[in-house]
């Protein structure tokens, strides 16, 4: 009887040591991919064409298994980072063109030191850690490797009750973890007019869930800005765009632990 390709691929298999291995295994589809396992069987006058055929046929298989895998590893490592910077107006870029908002200035600051990355602005002006929590999911698209979050301004302006701010900046540090997305937490601090009773309990939330969460954390986003006139809009609030430059500047080193922790995780 002539031997059909199962028996034959079935034979090779065997001879090399690949007894207990089912077809499906090494990636082959349609009738092949059917067998239950490959079937004992002897050398007779074909073996040792049919030895040498299958062996050829498996380290092919073999290469273009590591080919593609390994070319697709590749690829990823070198394509660009995606950040998404996430926040309200200091984030935006209130007042300022859009090359000089923070996402614009950190990305050509990352850049000029080799990183190959895209920081995508999803700043929205006026937002509160509620708000930010309400259009996440459609806000950080997949595929995204990091996030910056910084939120809170607002509803420290606002007199918002802090416990209200830690559960949304809870639940998006929840989800994000749950995406497998690496955050830059940046935390606020209460202006003097709140109270030390606000203050108290608004200031330490920031820590304590980028401790929760196991972030990278920047304490103060506005640090070495607020109050600062001469780095501040005519509003005295929003950083100009030197205030950004001061920004940028702070929060490098917390951005580069970002990203390494990106790296980490992609294994590039």
């Amino acid at each position: 009887m002539t031997a059909g390709p199962e028996a034959e691929l079935g034979f090779c298999m065997q001879a090399i040591g690949l007894r207990d291995v089912g077809l499906r295994d090494i990636g082959l589809k349609g009738d092949l991919a059917n067998s239950d396992r490959v079937r004992p069987c002897s050398y007779g006058t074909r073996g040792s064409v049919i030895h040498s055929s299958g062996a050829a046929i498996l380290v092919l298989l073999s290469f273009f298994t590591f080919f593609t895998f390994g070319k697709h590893n590749a690829a990823r490592a070198d394509a660009p980072l995606k950040i998404v910077a996430f926040g309200d107006s200091l984030t935006a870029g209130y007042g300022l063109a859009a090359k000089d908002a923070f996402p614009a200035k950190l990305e050509r600051a990352l850049k000029a030191r080799g990183v190959n990355i895209e920081i995508e602005n999803a700043g929205v002006s006026g937002d509160t850690s509620s708000g930010g929590l309400s259009r996440l999911d459609w806000s950080i698209p997949d595929g995204t490797d990091g996030v910056i979050l910084e939120l809170g301004a607002n509803d420290m302006l606002r007199g918002i009750d802090p416990v209200v701010t830690r559960k949304s900046l809870d639940a998006i540090l929840a989800k994000l973890k749950e995406r497998n997305i690496a955050v830059l937490f940046s935390g606020m601090r209460a202006a003097p007019n709140m109270g030390a009773t606000y203050a108290d309990v608004f200031d330490t939330l920031f820590e304590e869930l980028a401790k929760k969460y196991d972030t990278v954390f920047y304490p103060f986003f506005l640090e070495g800005v607020a109050a600062q006139a001469k780095l501040a809009q005519r509003d005295g609030v929003h950083p100009n765009a030197a205030g950004v430059d001061a920004i940028v500047m702070g929060i490098l080193p917390k951005a580069e632990e970002l990203i390494a922790r990106i790296r980490t995780r992609r294994g590039s």
